[in-house]
């Protein structure tokens, strides 16, 4: 039997209309690699039993040191409008190196 998962509700934002990098929990890995998102999250994200998630990394010097959680169904047209601008950047930072 697995033991229950602590989590925690951390906020970073100062601002509240901002809605971009907000910590909104600190979830642990079970001894199953699994973990739980807290049920207010889940609630207002409106994930649901059953949905797929994609887990999308980001990396720093060969290493994964960010991780999100994209509904499948909604994924296409948001990994476009949220890395576009951050890929055309880095892009044109690789150039002018």
């Amino acid at each position: 039997m697995s033991k229950k998962m602590k989590t925690e509700s951390i906020s970073a934002s100062t601002n509240q209309s901002m809605s971009c990098c907000k910590v909104e929990s600190v979830v642990s890995i079970d001894d199953r690699g699994q973990m739980v998102l807290p049920k207010d999250l889940r609630k207002r994200a409106q994930i649901h039993t059953g949905d797929k998630l994609a887990v999308v990394t980001m990396e720093k010097d060969g290493k994964i040191c960010c991780l999100s959680l994209i509904k499948v169904n909604e994924m296409e047209q948001m990994v476009k409008d949220m890395l576009s601008p951050v890929m055309k950047e880095m892009l044109k930072e690789k150039k002018g190196d």
